[in-house]
């Protein structure tokens, strides 16, 4: 095996002389191939003459949208240019200034003794002012919805004929926190009410924004493809900024082209790996892995970090077919797992070699980071990687020796070991890579107390999948879901557990949303890396498995997102 290193920031290719000899032949998970297979390699590694000149006329765009922002406007029109740049993906340009006037705008609510001022006390504006701070950590309170609310306490239904606000509204619920019972009734009453709005709604744009809202709220949607959408949405608004809107549509088509760019490498790794014919069991997922590093992080700056969290994901999904899928005996998952919990040159000796070629492809990946993060003074990033992977691998052993065993678990001791299976811990950390100073030890140490934001995140992952995932795995010899122990330690039937998961999913939300309130234990970035990743949990398990079975919407994602870019007139 051969690593070919270009440039401090290239990816790790893998060239293998392996023909492994005892492949596990097992097909019994029915994985289909890979929907892209070379479609990526298409694209050029060079950038344009085209490319260069848009560059600059984004630039000068980007200028022009900077001084709007320090326009001195009344808050509530600066509220909705705050929202439109968010929502159009372009804020990452404009952090600082956004950050001063959010803060300005909290600085004024209490010293106005936590009242707004009279000219934005409609529904809209005052929602939209609530989930924008709540956005950015601060502890707003939500009875500044109680001019909603009637006599009894409940919301008005005078509302009912204000569709926008209830819109405006309902994205606002979503950042509740617990003991927030005025948004819980929020939530349920915004999103009935919303539901029976559409068909008598004149406004075409008004109603299609309403049925995307009530299928992807947006606090839990993932940036880059929410302001695909939203770009579509404000072209169609009449009172759209023209320069904001073309400087988002070129912006989204230079950051495309980018991660074409990156793609391409990244497939390029992958092919050398060979997966499909050396381990036919196993996905083959390497731009679905893209996609979802993406939703964890896209900006530019982040290139590497982007790079590295797509291949271990794509690894990972093969060392979890292995486990799950390859028909392997326990006698091979225990060799493999004590290689992984030795992480020496000689611990893969003994491995089938299909297993041998994925311990490699591990171990180069992490020598890959280890460089990089030497270059930058903080070797001690794999340490706490390998720790975690030596961990993740032990719960995978222990759930294969259920699925051997045919033991079912009680959901107890099931989550014990699933939620570190689930790996949401690991990938966090491998997000971490691109940090810079940021990335400091005592962060580590923070994140390896296991915070309750990681406790929530952990339990959205193993519920989220569990519950999308368990009729199709149940259909082959599988490790037992959440589903199945719930439904058998308890004697209920699979809808009635489904409501009791969700009901854990709901309340691990809400804890996420507390965690994000400030004072923060840890910087925003490293809470934006832990609540991301539930994001991608959410758009890519929403309803089934499908990052598994991505020839369905998840190609549509990819296709709006790696593909199709944003015509501008």
């Amino acid at each position: 095996m051969e690593i070919s290193v270009n440039s401090a920031r290239s990816v790790p290719v893998i060239k293998s002389s392996i023909v492994p000899k005892n492949v596990a032949q097992s097909h019994s998970a029915h994985f289909h191939p890979s929907i892209w297979g070379d479609h990526f390699l298409t694209y050029g590694s060079d950038v344009k003459e085209a490319d260069v000149k848009m560059k600059d006329q984004r630039d000068q765009l980007k200028g022009k949208v900077r001084n709007m922002l320090m326009e001195d406007e009344k808050p509530w029109q600066k509220l909705n240019l705050i929202d439109a740049i968010q929502r159009l993906g372009v804020a990452y340009h404009f952090q600082t200034e956004i950050e001063a006037e959010l803060q300005h705008m909290y600085e004024t609510y209490q010293q106005q003794d936590h009242r707004l001022a009279d000219d934005g006390d409609d529904l809209y504006t005052v929602a939209l002012w609530f989930r924008l701070l709540r956005q950015e950590g601060y502890p707003v309170s939500c009875d500044i919805f109680n001019k909603f609310m009637n006599d009894n306490e409940k919301i008005r239904e005078s509302i009912i004929d204000d569709v926008r606000g209830m819109l405006s509204l309902y994205e606002a619920t979503h950042l509740r926190v617990h003991g927030e019972d005025l948004l819980d009734e929020a939530l349920e009453f915004t999103t009935t009410s919303l539901k029976s709005a559409i068909p008598k709604l004149s406004n075409s744009l008004l109603a299609a924004q309403v049925v995307h809202a009530l299928n992807q709220p947006i606090h839990t949607g993932l940036t880059r493809l929410e302001s695909r959408s939203y770009i579509s949405f404000y072209e169609r608004d009449d009172s759209h900024n023209k320069i904001l809107l073309d400087f988002a549509k070129m912006d989204f088509n230079l950051l495309q082209k980018l991660h074409q760019r990156e793609l391409r490498e990244i497939t390029m790794w992958w092919k050398d790996l060979d997966i499909p014919r050396k381990m036919p069991f196993a996905r083959d997922r390497i731009v679905e892995s893209y996609l979802w590093a993406v939703g964890m992080y896209f900006e530019p700056q982040y290139f590497l970090g982007i790079k590295f969290f797509s291949l271990a994901a794509s690894i990972a999904a093969v060392i979890d077919d292995i486990y799950d899928s390859s028909n392997a005996s326990l006698e091979e998952l225990e060799l493999f797992t004590d290689a992984i919990q030795r992480w020496e040159i000689s611990a893969s000796d003994q491995l089938p070699e299909y297993m041998k070629l994925c311990y490699q492809a591990l171990s180069n990946l992490t020598m890959m980071i280890d460089e990089e993060m030497a270059k930058k003074g903080r070797s001690y990033y794999v340490e706490y990687i390998k720790s975690l992977v030596k961990d993740w691998i032990r719960a995978y052993f222990e759930e294969a020796k259920w699925s051997h065993e045919g033991y079912v678990p009680s959901i107890e001791e099931y989550m014990t070991v699933a939620l570190v299976s689930a790996g949401y811990k690991l990938f966090v950390v491998l997000s971490f890579v691109d940090m810079g100073e940021l990335a400091s030890k005592e962060a580590f140490d923070w994140i390896s107390n296991d915070p309750l934001i990681v406790e929530a995140g952990s339990v959205i992952t193993r519920l989220g999948d569990d519950m999308a995932g368990h009729k199709f795995e149940q259909e082959r010899k599988h490790v037992p879901s959440a589903v199945e122990c719930y439904m058998k330690q308890h004697g209920r039937t699979e809808e009635e557990v489904r409501v009791q998961l969700q009901k854990r999913v709901t309340k691990a939300c809400k804890d996420m949303n507390s965690e994000l309130l400030r004072p923060t234990a840890v910087p925003m970035p490293f809470l934006m890396r832990a609540l991301n990743f539930a994001r991608v949990i959410h758009v890519f398990y929403m309803d089934g498995d499908n990052y598994t079975h991505s020839g369905t919407r998840l190609k549509d994602l990819i296709t709006s997102v790696f593909i199709d870019c944003v015509p501008i007139n």
